[in-house]
């Protein structure tokens, strides 16, 4: 059965959150493509794993055999999220923009899932993963926009995922979310509204072809 690897990074509820609105309708075609499957779901804004810390990250290239108790109970830790990575057969990722970059929470779970030699290295141990990110944005950094240089969320994943992973990312990308709160910004509405419903249009469309893939490699 096909397992999906869903994580939500947003701070803000579901009924708040542009980028849980796309991962939840990515999600719900997904299931309705794979009704017997599994989705492996974390939450990192309401469940956050730690940030790697030199126990953890030392223990990944010393030898098992070698690991101190913290060494072994934090290693341990940082195995359970890679196992989950390992099983998935595509990925989902809710990656909000915050101050021009990716949650911290979401970071930190890179960092524990990116181990040589089980996750990542030359060999490229999950290559051709399909990833779905959807990242939103309060404002606009697409090309030609004031701002486009401002654009780390895309940029940043787009390299990690790729050359660690060897992973086929695709992007969702619903911009000028706060076009609705900012007063500054209530002539771009009408240009949010379209975006949003675009992002979920391609998410719904995402889905499907991230499944039927799975399905075919099966």
């Amino acid at each position: 059965m096909a397992t999906l690897l869903h994580l939500d990074s947003s701070l803000l509820p579901a009924s708040a959150s542009a980028s849980r609105a796309v991962t939840e309708a990515f999600r719900a075609a997904w299931e309705e493509q794979h009704p017997q499957g599994t989705v492996i779901y974390r939450d990192l804004s309401a469940d956050p794993v730690p940030h790697l810390d030199g126990l953890a990250a030392s223990a990944g290239f010393a030898d098992p055999s070698t690991h101190s108790p913290e060494q072994a109970a934090a290693f341990a830790a940082r195995l359970r999220l890679v196992a989950e990575l390992e099983q998935a057969d595509a990925v989902l990722i809710g990656a909000p923009m915050y101050n021009f970059s990716i949650p911290s929470t979401l970071k930190a779970w890179l960092d524990q899932v990116i181990l040589m030699g089980r996750t990542a290295g030359p060999e490229l141990p999950l290559k051709g993963l399909p990833v779905t990110v959807v990242a939103s944005r309060g404002g606009s950094y697409a090309p030609g926009t004031p701002r486009e240089g401002f654009e780390y969320v895309q940029n940043y994943l787009e390299a990690l995922l790729t050359a660690m992973f060897g992973a086929e990312v695709t992007f969702i990308v619903p911009e000028l979310t706060l076009a609705a709160s900012n007063p500054a910004m209530a002539e771009l509405i009408p240009l949010a509204q379209a975006s949003r419903a675009k992002a979920l249009t391609e998410a719904v469309a995402t889905a499907k072809s991230v499944a039927e893939q799975v399905t075919s490699a099966a």
